[in-house]
């Protein structure tokens, strides 16, 4: 019988970062897959990061993750998105090489000191005083450990629907986890069931790309990941296409739907609202004469395309009539179809903030096993749950992240405090702190963390320090520096394109004007000439921002001050005015011991905090007259 310090189940985004972030730490790690080939592997769209996403994936790799190393290898395509809304919802898109991808992902964990790879599949925990002891596999193999983290993707009881077929299979082709879900089931946790999807991929021969739109790459991009040396850095890149579905194509789909499984009730569960298959959008959105399709390349190569917007469970010959009947695909040639697959999650309510389970000590989850979609969300799980497992098994306090500190923090408190009853993914508009939770400054919130828990090295930390110092020191440089309306002033600002003043201002305030930027800066004061251009980003943003990111501390150190903020135990909520009746009860029921944890509860509104808050300090008062 083999020992390790603890195991990851599923080597997929969030089996990766977990395996690799444990090891890091020096646990003795295993990770078991059921194959190794497909460690990492892509199964739905072929890209990387994207709106609220790219937060994610970013500060995975601020803390030491292994996505974005993985991104830059793999990459086909660099995009800026939202760059005109401004930093704080901006997110950067990577088209990948699907190929490629799950080569280097398999050869990074394989190279990982401390981590060793399996290929064989978890099917039952061993439990012993409620508390993880160990594993057995599909081959019969037993493990000891302490600590297990689980991220089995869409393989718990899956079911694939292809028009009305239905495969028991976790992926097309592989094989299902069906006792491991059962044990879940009968150790009490709750179970439910969600669905995803994935689009048809065609023969790049059979595309007429001459009808389609290119559309282009950034020019001068950077890299994805904050340790991809950016000397040299110019990748080659290759353009994806947009084509549209049309009047004719929905007629057919149309026809079809007394053959869909998600209209004929052989699929009964929740699929991601956000991304619903193409029979659903004509469905919902009857009167839409066209719908966009994202036409990606799977790799280098070029030789298949991925048709993003197109998901679907349809019948085969169904998939194929309608997407010939889209311009440039009248003699498409489709080398996988689109299929959907239903499968088991674990109700994320039953876990901690630490992403262990209320019931077993010692058991882990994370990704798709948490009701989420995306692999940066099951990436920024895996490397949160790695770290706590990691934790666990010497006995250290929990590494938890705030809202208030990274997007990573929102996802894993709306999952523990909410959970859910869809796919979970995450967006700009969750993170209520999103100023201050950019992507461009992911390594100045957590390279610290990286640090201490050995993911990273001292190099990186002491960039990220210096980083840091500079933009502070920067910041501090213009709120000190005034410049008056004078000849000398005026004539300096028309040297450099900016309007005049009119009245004495900092260059804080000169430099939150939109049309200031990194050489102007330079030019009207030369103390930032030795500034290094990741400082000077920050310090501009700081100074476009000002007031707003003051507002935004305010609110965070508000917060702060409501985690300690105690509710008294004979707190009648019923009789507070203005709260209403449904808060009322979920107070009455839950009885949260401080404001922070009345905050947490679904449903929970600012104005009834406010209302609270204010009913606790009367209270308050009430109490210290009496004495």
């Amino acid at each position: 019988m083999q020992t390790y310090d603890l195991i990851v189940a599923g080597g997929g985004h969030a089996g990766i970062e977990a395996a690799i972030a444990a090891a890091k730490t020096g646990r003795k790690t295993l990770l078991i897959t059921p194959l190794v080939s497909q460690i990492g592997a892509i199964s739905c769209n072929p890209a990387i990061g994207g709106l609220g996403k790219g937060h994610l994936a970013k500060e995975t790799d601020a803390l030491g993750g292994a996505m974005g190393i993985l991104t830059d290898k793999a990459a086909l395509q660099y995009r800026a998105l939202n760059v005109s809304k401004g930093p704080a919802v901006r997110g950067t898109r990577v088209q990948i090489d699907m190929d490629l991808y799950p080569i280097f992902a398999r050869e990074f964990c394989l190279n990982e000191q401390n981590l060793v790879v399996s290929q064989d599949m978890l099917e039952t925990l061993i439990v012993e005083d409620g508390k993880i002891a160990g594993a057995k596999t599909r081959l019969g193999t037993e493990y000891r450990c302490a600590a297990i983290v689980l991220t089995t993707g869409t393989f718990l009881d899956s079911l694939v629907h292809l028009g009305e077929k239905k495969l028991k299979m976790g992926r097309m082709g592989e094989l299902p986890s069906l006792t491991l879900a059962a044990q879940l089931r009968s150790l009490g946790f709750e179970i439910g069931r969600l669905k995803t999807g994935t689009c048809p991929r065609i023969d790049a021969k059979s595309i007429d790309f001459a009808k389609l739109i290119a559309q282009e790459f950034d020019q001068s991009p950077k890299p994805f990941s904050l340790r991809t040396p950016i000397e040299g850095f110019s990748p080659e890149q290759t353009s994806c296409f947009i084509a549209e579905t049309n009047e004719r194509t929905h007629e057919i789909i149309r026809a079809a739907f007394d053959r869909s499984p998600i209209f004929t009730g052989q699929i009964t569960s929740v699929g991601p609202r956000y991304c619903p298959s193409v029979e659903d959008k004509i469905s919902r959105f009857s009167d839409r004469k066209s719908h966009q399709i994202f036409v990606e390349p799977q790799s280098r190569l070029n030789g298949e395309y991925y048709l993003n917007g197109l998901s679907t469970s349809l019948p085969i010959d169904v998939q194929e009539s309608f997407i010939r009947s889209i311009t440039g695909f009248e003699k498409a040639q489709i080398t996988r179809y689109g299929y959907a697959i239903e499968y088991d999650y674990m109700q994320p309510t039953e876990l901690k903030h630490n992403l262990e389970t209320k019931k077993i000590a010692g058991l882990f989850c994370a990704g798709q096993i948490n009701g989420t979609t995306g692999y940066e969300e099951a990436a920024a799980q895996g490397i949160m749950a790695g770290i706590n497992a990691s934790l666990f098994v010497v006995g250290e306090a929990p590494f938890i992240l705030g809202r208030d500190e990274a997007y990573i923090g929102v996802l894993i408190d709306d999952l523990v405090t909410k959970g859910v009853n869809e796919p979970y993914r995450m967006f700009s508009s969750r993170a209520e702190y999103r100023l201050q939770l950019r992507e461009d400054n992911a390594d100045l919130r957590l390279a610290g963390y990286a640090y201490r828990y050995g993911l990273v090295d001292r190099a990186f930390a002491d960039r990220a320090e210096q980083k840091a110092k500079e933009t502070s020191e920067g910041v501090s440089r213009l709120r000190a520096s005034f410049f008056t309306n004078n000849a000398e002033t005026l004539r300096r600002l028309a040297a450099i394109g900016e309007d005049p003043i009119g009245e004495k201002i900092s260059l804080l305030t000169l430099a939150s004007r939109p049309s200031f930027n990194e050489a102007k800066l330079k030019a009207i004061d030369d103390y930032f000439e030795d500034i290094s251009e990741e400082a000077i980003e920050q310090i501009l943003i700081t100074a476009k921002y000002d007031h707003y990111l003051n507002k935004q501390q305010e609110q965070i150190e508000r917060m702060r001050r409501m985690k300690t903020l105690v509710i008294p135990d004979d707190l009648d909520f019923n009789a507070i005015e203005g709260l209403g009746a449904e808060i009322s009860q979920k107070l009455s029921q839950f009885r949260p011991q401080t404001l922070f944890d009345a905050e947490k509860i679904s449903g929970m509104t600012p104005a009834a905090l406010d209302i609270l808050a204010i009913k606790i300090a009367v209270s308050s008062k009430r109490r210290q007259s009496r004495s």
